[in-house]
């Protein structure tokens, strides 16, 4: 079966190439920003979540600036930097810590993707305080 999209209708349509027919499938609207917008009704890397309390929205805040702070702390991390770690072992701390710096970092592009105003802001403050605080000497 191929999917197609009908734009007239905003359903979807599968087409089966075995009898030539076209079948329409029901689903729910889900709407997707593509440009920035401000508001505390958003979705952000979950479904559902934060939902439309303002609370949970704060708190969904907050999560991306401690994700975005602790993509920087582990960025400018030294665990690994002293003479006294065998090599085989520090390799393998620093393998560790770049595969979480990573996941981190690719949360909060994810959430960056939710195109909410409030988001970006928490997710640079977040990296301009990690860094501030880790980075800058």
């Amino acid at each position: 079966m191929e999917k197609l999209i009908d734009d007239h209708t905003h359903g979807m349509m599968m087409h089966n190439s075995s009898d030539g027919g076209m079948t329409r499938m029901n689903h729910r609207k889900m709407m997707m920003h593509m440009t920035f917008f401000w508001g505390s009704n958003t979705q952000i890397l979950f479904s559902g979540w934060p939902g439309t309390r303002t609370g949970m929205y704060v708190l969904a805040l907050i999560a991306v600036f401690m994700l975005a702070f602790m993509v920087e702390g582990i960025s400018h991390s030294r665990l690994t930097k002293s003479g006294s770690i065998h090599h085989v072992t520090a390799g393998l701390v620093q393998t560790l810590l770049h595969a979480l710096r990573v996941g981190l970092a690719y949360l909060v592009m994810l959430a960056i993707m939710s195109f909410n105003g409030g988001v970006f802001l928490a997710a640079v403050a977040g990296h301009s305080l990690g860094f501030f605080l880790f980075g800058s000497r």
